[in-house]
């Protein structure tokens, strides 16, 4: 199934994980990710330590586990393109409707999908 349509139509729970220049791993649960037409994905982050490790590597892995009996889902490994900071996308593109500019800065995180696996057994 086509990304778009697999993270549209599938429910579950997500964590992106992250890792500084040297190496530090982070993971964090983050929700769905947004597909784009161009076949990028995006991510919308507050700035955290997930987007600040992004900041120095920009290589990701992103674990899908699918709301079901066992174990389905995805794992996806990223690359970081570019970002956005506060951009109107951010609104659009927001599932729960999140407008507490309070809590500071979104950024809109694109990434190029370099590989996919499923979530148990093969792949690279």
């Amino acid at each position: 199934m086509e990304l778009r349509a697999y993270f549209e139509k599938t429910e579950g729970r997500g964590v992106l994980s992250t890792a500084d220049s040297s190496g530090k791993v982070d993971a964090a649960i983050y929700a769905r990710p947004h597909v784009l037409e161009d076949g990028t994905i995006a991510f919308i982050m507050r700035d955290r330590l997930s987007h600040a490790n992004l900041q120095s590597n920009p290589h990701a892995a992103y674990l899908f586990m699918e709301n079901t009996k066992g174990y389905k889902g995805k794992r996806l490994f990223l690359t970081k393109v570019r970002e956005e900071q506060d951009s109107p996308l951010i609104a659009e593109l927001s599932r729960r409707g999140y407008t507490d500019d309070k809590k500071g800065h979104r950024f809109l995180v694109y990434f190029r999908v370099d590989g996919e696996v499923p979530l148990l057994g093969g792949g690279s």
